[in-house]
């Protein structure tokens, strides 16, 4: 009998449970169950349903006993920087808040008064976005004090729904790094930093590594679903996982983790705390096995995905591709300002950004999608000539994993910008990687090289030319 392992996926926009079974030598992935999710507006605060999202958990774990496919071992990942807080009685205090709400806005000034940017970054090693853990937990500062003066416990997303299905919490640590609270030489809380923010030193939950164990399903969830099952920490932070199933053993591979954002960066040995590295807004978020992923958060995908939803014809993201691909608009727009981080109209955003700075503005399906995907690989172009100026390394190829390896005419813009060859895939980047380290855990490959070995063949990689074209 083959051993099925499962990851839980859960994005900004949907989540999915996934089975992963090695055949024949490679790596078979079998989606068994979907379901949506979205920040809903609450009162005027954007949240998440963490008590829907545990729902669908449940119901996804169902189906598997319905299959006949009770996992071996089960692993969650989600999104970075948001949490919860617990109080004595392990209950939520507050409203589950989601990074794109407003609540942090001015938040990092009053995190400044307290210690500047640059002291931030030179401890931490994590670019500054607005939406970080450091800047929410002021929120709550300010805003809710009593919540964390009762708070016992804090646990990131995808902790919560591990702590949910075993009884057990556990921070994992590369989640834990996208907050900009942990010290990358020690790997473990600022603690000195959390006590000079005022922030509740006791509700810091000991950091634990990719690969350790969080428990077994308690009673009432093994009663719930019709099995047991041990619960394994992959790399929480999606981006995490996804970076895992880049299919190569280059030590200087270059990639972007292409979905809701775009993540582009290398993995290093070292953090980059300078503040040349601070100043070009690169991260040090922290990897499997102690590796730092060096990147850039780019805003990736959400731009185009908001459009979609603001169009009037109901089109498939290929169909807004084959319409940008006959458009020859030059119009471009920075991708990184936060204009474009929660608009209430994202085609009106880029339109008043055309309009702002004397370009073309953009009209119709064609013209707007292609404005946004050359500005996504203008961005990638810019990005991978300040990794190069700080790492001094040229790097030939550019590995796109995740949902927008399916992009073909966004490879093809991306090796144009670039000048570089592009290799597009796994699309299942972020399940492959979480599924990686069950596998691990369970002794399946010896070591990581090994395991991306296995990924290069087990799924197709579409490769591009320096020109975008498929060779």
């Amino acid at each position: 009998m083959n051993k099925h392992y499962l990851a839980i996926d859960i994005g900004a926009s949907s989540g999915r449970h996934i089975l992963g079974t090695m055949i024949d030598g490679k790596m078979v992935l079998e989606e068994v169950y979907r379901f949506p999710n979205g920040m809903e507006n609450r009162d005027g605060t954007l949240c998440w349903d963490l008590d829907g999202l545990f729902k669908e958990i449940i119901a996804g774990l169902k189906v598997c006993k319905e299959l006949g496919k009770v996992p071996e071992t089960m692993a969650i990942d989600t999104w970075g920087v948001d949490f919860v807080l617990l109080d004595e009685n392990d209950e939520i205090l507050g409203k589950t808040v989601g990074y794109r709400d407003h609540r942090t806005d001015g938040m990092d000034t009053e995190v400044y008064k307290i210690i500047s940017q640059d002291d931030l970054y030179l401890r931490t090693g994590i670019q500054k976005q607005i939406f970080n853990t450091v800047y929410q937990l002021m929120a709550v500062k300010k805003n809710q004090p009593e919540d964390m003066e009762k708070a016992k416990s804090m646990l990131m997303i995808p902790d919560y729904f591990q702590y949910k299905l075993t009884g057990v919490k556990k921070m994992e640590y590369t989640n834990g790094t996208t907050g900009q609270l942990i010290n990358p030489q020690t790997a473990d809380w600022d603690y000195e930093l959390i006590e000079m923010l005022g922030y509740n030193k006791e509700m810091f939950v000991p950091v634990s590594m990719p690969g350790e164990v969080v428990g077994e399903f308690s009673k009432q969830v093994q009663e719930e679903v019709g099995f047991n099952c041990t619960v394994v920490l992959p790399a929480t932070h999606d981006t995490g996982s996804a970076v895992l199933a880049v299919p190569t053993n280059n030590d200087n591979a270059l990639y972007i983790s292409s979905g809701t954002w775009s993540l582009m960066g290398v993995e290093r040995a070292q953090a980059d705390c300078s503040l040349a590295s601070m100043k070009a807004n690169f991260t040090n978020e922290g990897g499997y096995d102690h590796r730092y992923r060096y990147l850039k958060n780019i805003m990736g995908l959400w731009m185009i995905q908001s459009v979609k939803k603001e169009f009037t014809e109901d089109l498939s993201f290929a169909e807004i591709c084959e319409r940008a691909g006959k458009e020859e608009i030059p119009s471009i727009v920075d991708c990184q300002d936060e204009v474009f981080l929660a608009p209430e109209s994202m085609t009106q955003a880029v339109q008043n950004y055309c309009r702002q700075t004397g370009q073309q503005v953009p009209e119709t399906v064609g013209e707007i999608g292609a404005v946004i995907y050359n500005s996504l690989a203008k961005c990638y172009g810019d990005t991978i000539e300040e990794i190069e100026g700080i790492t001094g390394k040229k790097y030939e190829t550019i590995y796109v994993v995740g949902g927008g390896a399916n992009a073909g005419y966004l490879n093809e813009l991306t090796a144009k910008y670039c000048q570089r060859k592009v290799s597009a895939g796994p699309t299942e980047a972020t399940a492959i990687g979480n599924i990686i380290v069950q596998m691990l855990y369970d002794k399946v490959f010896k070591d990581l090289p090994e395991a991306r070995e296995c990924v290069g063949r087990s799924f197709d990689i579409v490769n591009y030319d320096k020109t975008g074209t498929v060779i």
